[in-house]
């Protein structure tokens, strides 16, 4: 398994921030040293948000050398549209990054989000109630994060392509073109989504650059566009809803024959939430899950460099098409029908997390030395060991990846009785000189030959 935060060592300090925000504890600090765990990290970015030190970062490609090649094909999240002061009308930051050598495929675009949301329709009206309700599959912190906590849930993954990797499939397919793609991403997320992909052959595109490095470079540029360039409703602006929470749900419930109940929350705790009360069985009559880590959708995400809540606003202010005409509705059946590039191809697997040991009696031996150490430790999870918490601490020891000493209310203990021993023996004389106390004897044994 891969993920994409990138870790600066010499800018850490230790402050331990970035394990306790870690949902999957997939983080720890020893020594100074932040180190990652693979296999369970589901790239939220939640470290990213917790550390100030700039010791993590999203590893992403080098714009500079992507644009070095001349033209750039890109397909935007979403979200890129509403990061710039004045060029949040999507027909203007086209025009804006075609000045710089930069083609944004928005037709294509729009054409994979329709597609996906009506496919997302389809599905869920050819499903049982007892197949019912469904969850997105389009933010990949949420698939990953299924994988790994919520593995019961996994049949309940819609079998629907995120659209992004659909519209990269389109443009390939209408240009027949095998030039590098380039993904602008607002969150580490979507750059695993592309390296390291589940339920999906390899990647159509080539390159992933964050959101922040193309809106600094666009800006610095110093571009103008045109004053008569059209603004107002826009057909782009229905794959732009899917930035915000909710947006998805309302694109599908468009397309649908009846009406859906939908379910949208945005944050990684109350996704969590959500998912924990599925689990339960606590969400009957509900027939679509939308989820996203990031707060107020994806315009939270830790690489778009506008305020959230700003680039809400700007979105809320370009008018929504959501009427389409018979020659598009035609369209979209017909990619639903005869092209399925919208169905994943794979099923998503769960991702266990790594076994005691390979060998299964010597791991049922460290199993039972995790559960002696756990009950040992304070159960406060303070994160002075390096670890996010005393059960991470003490399955750690039992895979000989740290000393029980590591926690410091263990330490101060050993040092505690290290200290009374001191005491004690400061205290003993030797025999020869002890004195005998009034009234008492000293009895010698003496044995005869």
């Amino acid at each position: 398994m891969a993920h994409s935060i990138r870790i600066s060592y010499s800018a850490c300090h230790g402050c331990v921030n970035c394990i306790k925000s870690c949902p999957t504890e997939a983080i720890r600090v020893i020594a100074g040293s932040i180190t990652i765990i693979k296999d369970l990290c589901v790239d939220c970015g939640e470290c990213l948000r917790a550390c100030d030190r700039k010791a993590l970062g999203i590893d992403d490609d080098d714009w500079d050398l992507i644009r070095a090649h001349g033209n750039v094909a890109a397909i935007p999240d979403p979200t890129f549209f509403a990061q710039f002061g004045s060029y949040w009308y999507p027909e203007l930051a086209k025009e804006a990054l075609s000045q710089n050598g930069i083609d944004l495929l928005v037709e294509d675009i729009e054409d994979a989000f329709d597609l996906s949301a009506y496919a997302a329709a389809r599905t869920i009206e050819r499903m049982s109630k007892d197949q019912l309700p469904v969850i997105s599959t389009y933010c990949p912190a949420v698939v990953r994060l299924i994988q790994l906590e919520y593995p019961e849930l996994l049949s309940r993954l819609i079998v629907v392509e995120n659209p992004l990797e659909i519209a990269a499939e389109m443009w390939r397919k209408r240009t027949k073109s095998f030039a590098p793609l380039t993904l602008i991403v607002p969150c580490p997320a979507k750059i695993t989504m592309v390296r390291d992909p589940v339920g999906r052959q390899p990647s159509p595109i080539q390159h992933i650059v964050s959101m922040r490095k193309v809106v600094h470079a666009l800006m610095a540029s110093g571009v103008k566009v045109s004053s008569d360039t059209p603004r107002g409703k826009s057909d782009t602006k229905r794959f732009a809803e899917w930035a915000s929470r909710g947006g998805e749900s309302r694109h599908i419930t468009r397309f649908a024959s009846k009406d859906l109940r939908v379910i949208a929350v945005s944050g990684l705790r109350n996704t969590m939430d959500l998912l924990e009360q599925l689990e339960l069985g606590r969400l009957r009559g509900v027939d679509f899950v939308e989820c996203r880590t990031c707060d107020i959708g994806c315009f939270g995400g830790v690489a778009a460099p506008e305020s959230r809540f700003l680039a809400h606003m700007k979105h809320r202010d370009i008018e929504t098409n959501w009427q389409l005409s018979p020659d598009r509705q035609d369209h979209l059946k017909s990619m639903f029908e005869n092209e399925k590039l919208w169905r994943l191809s794979e099923p998503i697997p769960s991702r266990q997390r790594l076994p005691l040991s390979s060998d299964l009696p010597e791991a049922m031996n460290r199993l039972k030395q995790m559960k002696a150490i756990f009950a040992e430790l304070p159960h406060i999870d303070c994160g002075a060991c390096g670890r996010p918490s005393c059960k991470a601490m003490a399955e750690d020891v039992a895979r000989e990846q740290g000393e029980i000493t590591d926690c410091i209310f263990k330490l101060r203990e050993d040092i505690s009785s290290l200290a009374n021993q001191i005491i004690s023996l400061a205290d003993l004389q030797p025999n020869a000189l002890k004195r005998i106390q009034p009234g008492k004897s000293i009895k010698v044994n003496a044995q005869r030959g």
